[in-house]
């Protein structure tokens, strides 16, 4: 097996541990399974436990993060439209063209803070998340079906013959999803590094993963370790409006 350790230097990446405690009942369907007399079964390890993949955590908070950094005044990349999230420097748009957006080696393209996080097609991303897992045994854990039926979105109403059935996770046990987080250096040590505030900040506009989060599913609550952000942090987040940096 191959470890993360193995692969980056552990000397300058820093690991913390977060815990999701899901308030209903969670979905996160697994696509093509069987087993199962549910048309969305519930994804599973090779163990048997329930996770969360680290793919879905990842671009959820991804676009929290977008959506605060937009809200400071940053102009942020078009994700996930891989052709509009590198921006070239020969026809950069103006609210590009900063030295905040300027990665040594990356002479040609300019990356805004989130690509500076989550990466882009070209630039890496500094951040790997691991998949949550359910610290429940999965012995302990009982099949449940939830019924649907699909929605005519034109008509408005149930469609004939689209009944269908949703494995989820049990309603109200407080299931705990385990995982962590790894975060690389700065690829701009010289500036401050916002990575930590926008993930954390992130975090907290996160309330619902999986399927079905309209019909209640999904609802979790964050256990999350204590950070301390400096004050130049907060003061380089404020720079996002031109109008203020002038």
């Amino acid at each position: 097996m191959i470890q993360l350790q193995q692969l980056i230097n552990t000397n300058f990446v820093e690991t913390n541990r977060i815990t999701a405690i899901i308030d209903s009942a969670l979905c996160v369907g697994a696509g093509g399974s069987s087993g199962s007399l549910a048309d969305k079964p519930i994804v599973r390890n090779s163990e048997g436990n329930l996770l969360i993949p680290a793919s879905q955590l990842k671009g959820r908070l991804r676009h929290e993060c977008e959506k605060i950094a937009r809200g400071l005044g940053w102009s942020i990349c078009e994700s996930p439209n891989a052709g509009r999230m590198v921006i070239r420097r020969n026809d950069a748009p103006e609210d590009f063209q900063r030295e905040e957006y300027e990665i040594p080696g990356y002479n040609d393209t300019y990356h805004c803070l989130i690509s500076q996080i989550f990466g882009d097609p070209i630039l890496p991303s500094r951040i790997i998340f691991d998949d949550l897992i359910c610290t429940e045994e999965p012995e302990n854990l009982p099949e449940v079906l939830r019924p649907g039926v699909t929605i005519n979105r034109r008509r408005k109403i149930a469609e004939e013959k689209k009944l269908y059935f949703l494995e989820t996770s049990p309603a109200n046990a407080k299931l705990q999803f385990t995982g962590e987080i790894h975060i690389q250096p700065s690829f701009t040590p010289e500036r401050a590094d916002c990575a930590k505030a926008l993930i954390w900040s992130g975090f907290r506009h996160v309330h619902a993963l999986g399927g079905s989060k309209s019909a209640g599913l999904g609802w979790l609550t964050w256990k999350l370790p204590e950070i301390q952000v400096s004050e130049t942090v907060w003061e380089f987040l404020r720079k996002g409006r031109r109008s203020e940096k002038n």
